[in-house]
C-alpha cells in the first residue's frame, strides 16, 4: 500500500528464534499434560495406545535408574511431581485401554494394541486361573508390601524432619555465631534444611498416589473381566468361553502393562525414602558398608557351608555361595591389610620427609597483640624466672577480673631492627605504642610530680608521659624511704601494655571474643543467652554494645546483667546506642562503685543548664538513628575550654570528678570529651545509684 514503509523480510535466524520461543520446554511440558488428560476423555487408536504404554514403561525404568545413581535424596526433589505425572499417565492409559477392551474386544486379542496382547499371552500361558492368580499376587506385593512400606518410611521421615527442624536451625545459627561457617554456607544449609523438610512432606503425600493407583488397578481389572464377558456374550453374540478367553487375556495384559511400571516406580520410591542420611549412589553405599565387615561375610560363608551338609538339602547351591562369599572375604581381608601397610608406610615416609614449605595462609595470619623487643631487652624473657612473661600472664587474669575481658594471647618476639632498649606494642600489626627502658635499672617517679633528688638518668615515663628517672639498683631503699614510686623495666612494659590494651579494648573485642564470653557463661545463664541471642539481638549487635561499654572502661564482667538490660531495651529499639545507654543505667551500682573516691563518695562536676540546652538545640535528625551533633566550632571550642579549666582546677586539688549530664545528651557529651580527655568519666543522672553517696564539686 502506498504511504506505508516496506517491512524487512524475516531472516532464517529470526524465524528460528521465533520458533524456539514458541516451542519452549514449558510449552512442551504443558502440551504433554494435556495429552495425558486427553487419554482419559478422547478415544485413541490402538497404535497410539502402544506408544503411550511404551512411554509409561520407559519413564518408570528411567525413574528407577535415576534413584539408583543419585548421591542423596535431595538431588531428586522433583520425585513427587514425577510420581504424580507417571500415575496420571497410567490412569489415563487404563481408561483408554478399558474403552478399547469393552468396545473392540470382540474383534480379537489385538483390539487394545500389540503390547497388551503380548503381555497377556506371556502371563497367562493358556491357563487363565494361574495368570489371574499371578497378576493378583503382583498387585498385592505392590500394594501391601512395597507401597505401604515406602509410604510409612516417608511418613516417619516427614514427621521427624519437621520435629528436628528447630534444633537443626539452631545448630546452623550456633555454627554461624561461632565463626565455624560463613553466611554463604549458613544460607546453603538453611536452604537444604527447608528442601529436606518439604521433600519428605511431599513424599508422604505422594505415596498415596501409588496406593490409589493399586486400588484403581484392581477395580479396573474386575470391571474389564466382568463387563467384557457380559458385553461379549450379550451384545456381540460371542460364546461364553470365547468371551472369557478374549477379555481375560486383554484385561490381564492391560493390568500387567499398568502394574509393572507401577511396581518399578514403587521400588524407586522405597529406595529413595529409605536412602535418607546415606551419601553416594546406592550400589557404592551398599558395597562400601558391606565391605567394612569382612568377618560378617566370612561367618556367612561358614554357615552356608554348614547348611550344605544337612541331609536332604541340595548341597551344590549352598556350596557355590559359600565359595563365593569365602573368596570375597579373602579379597577384603587382603585389601584391608594392604591399606594398613600402605598407611604405615605413608606415616613413616612423612616422618622421614623434609618439612613442607609453609603455606601462604600463615603469612597472611595476623597477631592480635604483639610485643616486639630490641635485642638489649631479651634478657627480660630469657632464662629462669621470665619476669616479663609471668607479668603478661598475670595481666590477662587481671583484665579478666577487672574488665570481664578475656585477653588474647600476647606474642613476644625480638626485633633486631629496633634500638637495643626499645620495645614496640602492635595491635593487629599496627604500632600502638613504644618506649625505651633500661633492663638493669629501676624507674623512679615522684607521686607529687616533684623533681627527683637521686643520681640517675632523667627520662619520661612512657605510659602516662610523667617525668621520671632511671636509677641504679643500689638506690632502691633510699628511693622507697623518700616516698618515690620504684618499678623495674618489666613492670614499665607491662603497665604500658595494659593501658594500650584498655585504650583499644573496643577494637580488640571481636566477634569471636564476644561469642567466647557467651559460651563461658555459667550453665544457669545459658537459658538467658538463648532467649536474647539471636531472637532479640544478633551477636554482632551485642558485640557493638560491649565495645561501647569497654571504650569507656566499663567492666563487662557482669555479663548476665548486661544481657538482661539488652533484652529489656531490645523490646522497644534496635538502636545500639540506646541499648548501650539502657545497659549503663542497669549497671548504675557498678559505675558508682568504680568512681567512688577514697572518702567514700562519687565526686561530681555537673554540666550547666546552658550547655545542656546548647547540646539539645544542636542535635539534628528526624529519627534517633539519624540524630547527630552539629554544634558550631566556636561554641564547641568554648565548651572544651570550660571543661578543661574546670578539670585543671580540681586536678590541682587532687580530685578527678565525674562529669554529670542528662541522659539524652550523655553520648554526645562523651563524644566531645573523649577527644581531649579520654579518661574522663561522663555519666548521666540515670546512672547514679539511689544509694550511692555523691558530692557535687562544681559546675561547667
Amino acid at each position: 500500500m502506498a504511504g506505508l514503509p516496506a517491512l524487512p523480510p524475516m531472516t532464517m535466524t529470526s524465524a528460528r528464534s521465533a520458533a524456539r520461543s514458541v516451542v519452549s520446554k514449558d510449552v512442551v511440558f504443558a502440551f504433554g499434560i494435556v495429552i495425558i488428560l486427553m487419554f482419559m476423555l478422547v478415544p485413541i487408536p490402538a497404535w497410539l495406545l502402544d506408544i503411550g504404554l511404551s512411554i509409561s514403561i520407559t519413564l518408570s525404568i528411567l525413574v528407577l535408574m535415576t534413584v539408583l545413581f543419585i548421591q542423596r535424596p535431595l538431588d531428586f526433589t522433583t520425585f513427587p511431581t514425577v510420581l504424580l505425572i507417571t500415575t496420571a499417565l497410567r490412569l489415563g492409559l487404563n481408561i483408554a485401554t478399558t474403552r478399547l477392551i469393552l468396545t473392540e474386544g470382540h474383534n480379537g486379542e489385538d483390539a487394545a494394541g500389540h503390547i497388551i496382547q503380548a503381555f497377556g499371552h506371556f502371563m497367562i500361558q493358556d491357563n487363565y486361573v494361574v495368570g489371574g492368580i499371578i497378576f493378583g499376587i503382583l498387585v498385592i506385593v505392590n500394594f501391601i508390601v512395597i507401597t505401604k512400606g515406602s509410604g510409612r518410611i516417608a511418613e516417619v521421615a516427614a514427621r521427624f524432619s519437621l520435629d528436628a527442624m528447630p534444633g537443626k536451625q539452631m545448630a546452623i545459627d550456633s555454627d554461624l555465631s561461632a565463626g565455624i561457617i560463613d553466611e554463604q554456607e549458613a544460607k546453603k544449609r538453611r536452604s537444604d534444611l527447608q528442601a529436606e523438610s518439604t521433600f519428605f512432606g511431599a513424599m508422604d503425600g505422594a505415596a498415596k498416589f501409588v496406593k490409589g493407583d493399586a486400588i484403581a488397578a484392581l477395580l479396573v481389572t474386575f470391571i474389564n473381566i466382568i463387563g467384557g464377558i457380559i458385553i461379549g456374550a450379550v451384545s456381540k453374540n460371542m460364546s461364553l468361553a470365547d468371551a472369557a478367553s478374549t477379555y481375560t487375556l486383554l484385561t490381564i495384559g492391560d493390568g500387567l502393562v499398568s502394574q509393572i511400571p507401577a511396581l518399578i516406580i514403587s521400588v524407586g520410591a522405597g529406595l529413595l525414602v529409605s536412602k535418607a542420611g546415606v551419601e553416594g549412589t546406592a550400589d557404592a553405599a551398599l558395597v562400601d558398608q558391606f565391605a567394612r565387615y569382612p568377618r560378617a561375610i566370612g561367618v556367612s560363608s561358614v554357615i552356608m557351608a554348614s547348611v550344605a551338609l544337612i541331609p536332604g538339602i541340595p548341597a551344590l547351591p549352598f556350596l557355590f555361595l559359600a565359595g563365593v562369599t569365602g573368596g570375597v572375604t579373602y579379597i577384603l581381608v587382603r585389601r584391608q591389610t594392604a591399606l594398613k601397610d600402605k598407611a604405615s608406610d605413608e606415616i613413616a615416609e612423612a616422618a622421614r620427609a623434609k618439612p613442607a614449605e609453609e603455606p601462604i595462609s600463615k603469612s597472611l595470619a595476623m597477631d592480635t597483640i604483639r610485643l616486639e623487643l630490641g635485642y638489649g631487652l631479651l634478657g627480660l624473657v630469657q632464662g629462669e624466672g621470665n619476669r616479663l612473661t609471668n607479668q603478661v600472664k598475670g595481666l590477662r587474669r587481671q583484665l579478666a577480673e577487672d574488665m570481664g575481658y578475656i585477653l588474647p594471647s600476647v606474642r613476644i618476639q625480638d626485633n633486631l631492627q629496633l634500638p637495643s632498649n626499645t620495645y614496640v606494642v602492635r595491635l593487629r600489626e599496627i604500632e600502638s605504642g613504644r618506649g625505651e627502658v633500661r633492663p638493669n635499672m629501676l624507674l623512679c617517679m615522684d607521686p607529687g610530680g616533684q623533681p627527683i633528688t637521686l643520681p640517675g638518668e632523667n627520662t619520661i615515663e612512657p605510659t602516662f608521659g610523667l617525668p621520671a628517672m632511671w636509677i641504679d639498683e643500689r638506690h632502691r631503699e633510699e628511693a622507697h624511704f623518700r616516698g618515690y614510686t620504684v618499678v623495674d623495666a618489666g613492670t614499665v612494659i607491662t603497665t604500658h601494655l595494659t593501658e594500650i590494651i584498655k585504650d583499644h579494648m573496643s577494637d580488640l573485642l571481636s566477634y569471636t571474643e564476644t561469642q567466647r564470653l557467651l559460651d563461658e557463661l555459667a550453665p544457669e545463664y545459658q537459658k538467658l543467652v538463648g532467649d536474647v541471642i539471636p531472637a532479640q539481638l544478633t551477636v554482632s549487635s551485642l558485640q557493638r554494645v560491649l565495645q561501647n561499654l569497654v571504650a569507656e572502661r566499663v567492666s563487662v564482667r557482669n555479663l548476665p546483667t548486661i544481657l538482661e538490660g539488652v533484652a529489656e531495651a531490645a523490646s522497644y529499639t534496635k538502636n545500639v546506642g540506646l541499648i548501650t545507654e539502657h545497659v549503663r543505667a542497669r549497671l548504675a551500682r557498678q559505675l558508682c562503685d568504680a568512681n567512688t573516691n577514697m572518702q567514700g563518695f562519687v565526686p561530681l562536676l555537673t554540666l550547666s543548664p546552658k550547655w545542656e540546652q546548647a547540646f539539645a538545640e544542636n542535635l539534628v535528625g528526624n529519627t534517633i538513628d539519624e540524630r547527630q551533633l552539629v554544634m558550631p566550632p566556636s561554641l564547641l571550642q568554648e565548651l572544651i575550654s570550660d571543661i578543661r579549666k574546670a578539670y585543671e582546677k580540681f586536678t590541682q586539688m587532687g580530685e578527678s570528678p565525674v562529669l554529670l549530664c542528662s541522659a539524652s545528651v550523655r553520648p554526645y557529651v562523651r563524644s566531645v570529651v573523649e577527644r581531649f580527655r579520654n579518661h574522663t568519666v561522663v555519666m548521666s543522672q540515670t546512672e547514679i545509684h539511689p544509694r550511692a553517696k555523691i558530692k557535687t564539686l562544681g559546675t561547667v
